[in-house]
């Protein structure tokens, strides 16, 4: 469910030597299967742990997951990482904010996915996102742009070398096109 590198297991050691004995972590998502999902890592004293929590075994710790957040934290890596700047610990959960399809779901599905766990991810930095407005029969993608993204200059790059590769990739033989009916209009809310 969760891979904790080494760095972060031996991070993570260190600090719990510090806390009551039988204290261990816990790894959550607030607001899971939402676009304001946010993933976290915390103390877990044993007056804590829930009687449906999954307790997952490391290294001289356990991390324990409720049962709310489980299924939005599969295949999430936390790692310690150290670089000129300092050390930082990393939560990655590709699914926090929706819970991985099948690989047998819908098209329609799958497409929502990995818009969401792929795509907004990366126009998130320019406060931008997509959706998905409807699947054509002839298998075309009508997205939206939304947030920094409706008005860019740069959205038919986006669009075409990014979004649109991206899908056609994923979705070889499925997708044929992907094609936007975003009104943009030139605001302050635009990425430049």
């Amino acid at each position: 469910m969760i891979t904790i590198s080494e760095a972060a297991q031996e991070h993570f050691a260190k600090l719990l030597s510090s806390q009551a004995e039988g204290t261990h972590i816990r790894v959550f998502v607030i607001n899971p299967g939402t676009p304001q999902a946010e993933c976290g890592v915390s103390y877990c004293p044993p007056d804590a742990v829930e009687e449906d929590d999954t307790e997952l075994e490391f290294s001289g710790f356990s991390a324990m997951v409720d049962s709310k957040s489980a299924p939005f934290l599969e295949e999430a890596v936390i790692d310690y990482v150290t670089d000129q700047l300092g050390s930082q610990l990393t939560l990655k959960a590709p699914n926090a904010k929706m819970r991985k399809v099948a690989d047998d779901a819908p098209l329609r599905d799958r497409i929502e996915y990995t818009i969401q766990s792929q795509v907004n991810p990366q126009l998130a930095s320019h406060g931008g996102y997509i959706t998905l407005v409807e699947l054509t029969d002839d298998g075309i993608a009508v997205i939206q742009f939304g947030g920094g993204c409706n008005g860019c200059s740069m959205v038919d790059v986006t669009l075409k070398d990014g979004i649109e590769k991206q899908l056609l990739e994923e979705f070889s033989g499925e997708l044929t096109a992907v094609k936007d009916v975003t009104e943009h209009e030139h605001g302050e809310h635009s990425y430049f």
